[in-house]
């Protein structure tokens, strides 16, 4: 088999995503290939991407987990509009990877933050907090590279808070959680995971590559935007993001008082519709020059809209004009292909 090629579906040892038996440790000694200087400030076909394995499945309350992992890669930290290589580290082992999801619905939250503690024989090797982050093929996930002192058998422990953005239904009561797994960390595992390079003549264009097939993982994809509850009213883009905006009669769920009208922005990713998270957004709907609302919206996670962010309005007539301003973009790590988009992201108005 020849090496970094692509093998796609479910390995025979149960890997989650894309598994096979390429020698990574080949591909790691040659280093990753360069970032590509003359990249887009939009997402694009990154040089490589990596499938990954799953150490173990665990349940507690309303939330399961999965602990996967992947080999250790460069990625890009954002703050404010700001965002920060991480390099590779010559000690770092891999890329470890919970993913974490409400089981009734399916829903990958953004903002449980896992705190992970990984021993050996009982005594403590190191803690980690992973970063909230963007892959085009994995979606929204958390993940950072850790250092491990030796191939061995690790215990490792999750633990997931009650999340912060407003909650309705069955997401409302969530709580906290934790999970524990045993994970091996040796050569012939890690050299079972795939590294697939994008051909040379994709590699910086506008796109982006496909979701992973990840049968026993949920996908972190949105409705597409006819598919989203209530009366969709549009779709904008801002900084290659795009927000689709649609209204629902009963604002009761969401907090509103009776006989007022839910107005929902979807942020999602071009291409693979992932979810936006972590922004700060606030809103101006305008009737006839007069304004209905100029205020923030409310990070929200909704088992029928998902992750969004949303107000309890008056009403909406149509013809009623939107503007959504940024007043942050999503503080979300990056993998290559997403770390030029969704920065300077302007002020967007649509007709409704």
């Amino acid at each position: 088999m020849r090496r970094r090629e692509f093998l796609g579906g479910l390995g025979a040892t149960g890997a989650a995503g894309l598994a096979g038996c390429a020698d990574l440790f080949e591909t790691r000694s040659r280093g990753e290939p360069p970032v590509i200087e003359d990249r887009p400030e939009a997402v694009y076909y990154p040089t490589h991407y990596e499938g990954m394995q799953m150490a173990g499945m665990a349940k507690d309350g309303a939330y399961k987990c999965a602990l996967t992992y992947s080999f250790p890669h460069r990625f890009w930290l954002v703050t404010g509009d700001r965002r920060e290589k991480v390099e590779l580290q010559e000690r770092d082992s891999m890329h470890l990877m919970p993913v974490v999801w409400h089981e009734e619905t399916g829903i990958v939250p953004p903002d449980v933050n896992p705190q992970v503690t990984i021993r050996r024989d009982g005594e403590s090797v190191t803690s980690v907090s992973p970063w909230p982050m963007l892959s085009q093929p994995m979606g929204f996930h958390f993940g950072d590279n850790v250092q491990l002192p030796t191939e061995a058998t690790y215990q490792v422990e999750i633990a997931v808070e009650d999340g912060s953005s407003r909650r309705t239904g069955s997401l409302a009561n969530a709580g906290s959680a934790s999970f524990e797994f045993s994970m091996e960390y040796s050569k012939s595992k890690m050299e079972e995971i795939m590294v697939t390079d994008v051909p040379k003549d994709k590699q910086g264009t506008k796109g982006a590559v496909s979701p992973m097939e990840m049968k026993m993982l949920p996908s972190t994809q949105l409705p597409k935007s006819n598919n989203l509850p209530g009366s969709v009213r549009g779709t904008g883009t801002s900084g290659d993001g795009e927000f689709v905006v649609t209204t629902l009669d009963d604002a009761s769920r969401f907090g509103g008082k009776e006989g007022e009208t839910y107005l929902a922005v979807s942020p999602r990713t071009p291409y693979n519709r992932y979810p936006l998270p972590l922004m700060s957004l606030s809103a101006t709907l305008q009737r006839d020059g007069e304004t209905v609302y100029d205020d923030i919206l409310q990070t929200t996670i909704d088992p029928e809209l998902n992750y969004h962010y949303g107000a309890s309005v008056s009403e909406v007539r149509s013809g009623d004009e939107l503007t959504v301003t940024v007043d942050a973009p999503p503080q979300t790590a990056r993998h290559e292909g997403y770390e030029t988009a969704f920065l300077d992201m302007p002020e967007l108005t649509m007709e409704l």
